[in-house]
Parts: C-alpha cells; structure tokens; sequence
C-alpha cells in the first residue's frame, strides 16, 4: 500500500480539526482567518508541507467541517463567509465590518426591551476621529427645517437570505457604553441598556418607531441607570438637544421625579421634536418638546 497523499492525510485528521475549530472563540471565519488556522496548526496535524492553504479551505468545505455563505452588499458586491456548527444571525452580522457593534432595536432585542423580533439587524462602526471644525451654532430655523423632513437612513444595507442588515456609521466615541454579551457561548459586542436607550431616542426609526422606544424605557425601568445615561449622553456630544426627548421619554414612562431632574439641570435653550415629519403636533411646556398628538 503506498503512502496516503495529503489529502488523505487531512481525512484522517478530521476529528482533530472539528475539534480546534470548536475551540475557537467564534463560529463565523473570513479566508484570513482559515489561512491562520491552518499555519497554527499544519504542524500539528502533520500535514505536508507541500499543502496549501486553499487546498486545505476546499477540504473543509467538501467534508461540510465549514460552510460557505454569501452576503449580498450594498452595490451588488459580494462577501463569502465561512460557518462552523450554527452561528446566529448576530454573529455573521458582526463579521461583514471589523470593530462593529449591535445596536438600536437589535440591541433592544437582546437586552429584552422588546418582545417584537426584529426582522432587521442593526451594526454600527466608528468612522476614524477627526477635528470637529462644525463652528455654526444652533438656531431654531435649522431645527424646524431638519426636524420638518423624514429622517434621513442609511442606504448602506447588506443581506443575508431575506435578512436585512443595516451598516450604520457614526462619529468615533471610542465605542462608549458598549459592552461584550454572551449568546450561544460566543460573545457580541453591543450597546449596553443605557447607550441603546439613547441611541433608539436619536433615531427612533431603527428601532420600530416612538411607540416602540417609549416600550422599552418602560421595560428598561428598574434596570437602567439614568445617572449614567447621562453621563454617555454628555460624551456623545450631539449638536440637537436630545436630552429633551429622552426626558419626555423618562416622564412618560414613569420614572421617579428625582432621575427627571438630572435631565432638566441640562440647559433647555430650543424648541425640539420627539422625532421627524410630524403632521399633527402636541407640546410639552416643560421639555419644550413637539410630538404626536397620537403619541
């Protein structure tokens, strides 16, 4: 009998293999990531060195130890990824770009702020720090004008199967209140109760819209830290006065007296909205805050 070729010898190894890629800390892998696999390992399992990488990725997907999929980007390019055992949704949402976290109403999900299950999944990136050189100040008019139009949303969406996945962007805040949570044993970075509170707030669009965000400051009651929403808020420095309408959230919502007031030491100077385009309004005097009279 002569001796086993290399493919062969990696057949035999496959228990092996299975095994180390059990042991990695995720479950969803680019090329690169196999290509580093392999180079930790060849030795190991005693593969030739005449194996090439990619003769070792094609052995894994024929004995199904890997599975590719692909994920349609925006502008009709393509990403392939490869899967092990059954990673979730989260997950490969989180490999498309590096240094991304969940958020909005994904985050709202996962934190149990809502008993809808979204069929959108939502990720955000930190653009790369630059100077803030916006000197205008704020003035009514450019509220009124801004707040009178639909929300302005991202077009960069990807997709997997029927899955949508928005790929937001946003200014780099050194990824504050994001924290790692653990599903199925793999961990996910999202935003934490707090900075997910804020966010839906900001953009009540990606997160089933006001009915829903005020749903889940109700939910989030007795698990949320005001004090520290807060302090998250101040450090996100947004131009709009959103403090307005997290407090008018926090109000209707019930939260004691005494957390309202650590919203209303902030300065109240313009008139604000609770969210865009509002056809028929109604006013809070003490938020000075314009919202549906449906709401």
């Amino acid at each position: 009998m002569g001796r086993p070729n290399r493919f062969q010898l990696l057949n035999r190894k496959k228990n092996l293999i299975k095994n180390c890629f059990k042991q990695q800390k995720k479950q969803v892998f680019s090329i690169p990531d196999l290509q580093r696999i392999f180079r930790e390992n060849k030795v190991l399992w005693a593969i030739p060195g005449t194996t090439k990488a990619e003769e070792f990725i094609k052995h894994l997907i024929e004995k199904k130890t890997i599975t590719k999929i692909e994920i349609k980007l925006p502008r009709e390019e393509k990403l392939n990824k490869y899967i092990c055992e059954n990673p979730s949704i989260f997950e490969i949402a989180l490999s498309i770009k590096s240094k991304s976290y969940l958020s909005h109403y994904t985050a709202m999900f996962l934190h149990g702020l809502t008993d809808n299950i979204p069929k959108t999944i939502y990720t955000n990136t930190e653009l790369k720090k630059t100077k803030n050189l916006n000197t205008k100040k704020l003035v009514q008019g450019s509220i009124d004008k801004a707040f009178g139009c639909n929300m302005r949303q991202s077009n960069q969406i990807a997709k997997l199967n029927e899955v949508e996945i928005y790929l937001l962007n946003s200014k780099n805040v050194d990824q504050i209140g994001v924290k790692k949570f653990t599903l199925n044993g793999v961990k996910l970075l999202v935003t934490d109760i707090e900075r997910t509170l804020i966010d839906i707030a900001v953009r009540p669009n990606y997160a089933g819209g006001i009915a829903e965000v005020l749903n889940a400051y109700i939910a989030a009651k007795d698990r949320v830290s005001v004090n520290r929403m807060v302090s998250i808020l101040k450090k996100l420095d947004y131009t709009y006065p959103y403090h307005q309408a997290i407090g008018f959230y926090l109000e209707k919502a019930g939260y004691n007296k005494s957390v309202l007031k650590l919203l209303e030491k902030i300065e109240i100077k313009h008139k604000f909205y609770l969210t865009y385009k509002i056809k028929e309004k109604d006013y809070s005097k003490k938020w000075k805050l314009f919202f549906p009279k449906v709401f």
